[in-house]
């Protein structure tokens, strides 16, 4: 079906809401997490192309991210619909409780990038050319160049830059986590470019830069709620700013044992 540049807004979303199907049982250790306990209350619907989970480490942001991309039919590890490798089965069962919504429009493309299995990914990549069998090289999608050959933060960007393709899912779980100042920069224009190409991003993240994305949909994870809030009021932005503005008066603070 052919999209038109429209599709790129709310109303062209893969994917719209999502929700619990049934209550977890209690003694269930992702339960007791912030997100899943706001989650069991009330869904969570997206409402622009470009979607950040923030909050504080513990709050349930990669938990949540990891859960959509496996209902969603991508490999819990990483990676494209297409791998199916497993180094270890860490992944929480919480994929199995999700009601996802989707729009009318079903993606073209999709990638699931968790920082932390990412090594994993390039090495699958690398095991399917050794192999062979599936014709032109698979590592020509990632730019030619393997991903272990390049720094964390080159294979990040090879693969936005080349394997992302447009009118596409993209689940990414902190992916600030190798880049440079410059390389948010980076990955902030190609996720513009894919928007425009009728793409869909979902992103957990701490970086306050990552969360400036023009028109981005922010959703702050607290002990009390998920609420959608401004750039400026981000909790991650506001102590960015304030450290930035007087790292040494923060500092003296926090070591003479004061709110910062």
């Amino acid at each position: 079906m052919a999209y038109k540049k429209e599709d790129a807004s709310a109303a062209g979303l893969f994917v719209r809401q999502i929700a619990l199907r049934e209550a977890l049982p209690p003694d269930h250790y992702v339960a007791a997490l912030p997100v899943t306990r706001h989650l069991s209350r009330r869904p969570i619907a997206f409402t622009a192309p470009v979607t950040f989970f923030v909050g504080e480490n513990g709050a349930g942001k990669s938990t949540l991210i990891e859960a959509l991309a496996i209902a969603m039919g991508f490999n819990p590890e990483g990676g494209s619909k297409n791998f199916n490798f497993s180094t270890e089965n860490s992944h929480s069962s919480l994929h199995e409780y999700l009601r996802v919504s989707r729009g009318p429009h079903r993606p073209r493309d999709g990638f699931f990038l968790r920082a932390e299995s990412f090594y994993n990914v390039a090495s699958s990549i690398d095991q399917m050319d050794r192999e062979g069998g599936l014709g032109a090289p698979v590592i020509n999608s990632y730019g030619g160049v393997s991903l272990h050959r390049q720094s964390h933060g080159e294979s990040f960007l090879s693969l936005v830059e080349n394997r992302f393709g447009g009118s596409g899912l993209y689940i990414l779980d902190e992916p600030e986590a190798a880049l440079s100042p410059i390389g948010i920069l980076r990955l902030m224009y190609n996720m513009h470019a894919l928007e425009m190409d009728h793409s869909q991003f979902i992103i957990s993240t701490h970086s306050p830069m990552l969360m400036a994305y023009p028109g981005a949909q922010i959703l702050e994870i607290t002990p009390e709620e998920i609420r959608p809030v401004p750039w400026q009021e981000a909790e991650h932005v506001r102590i960015t700013r304030e450290f930035l503005a007087a790292p040494d008066r923060m500092l003296r603070q926090m070591w003479d044992g004061q709110d910062c």
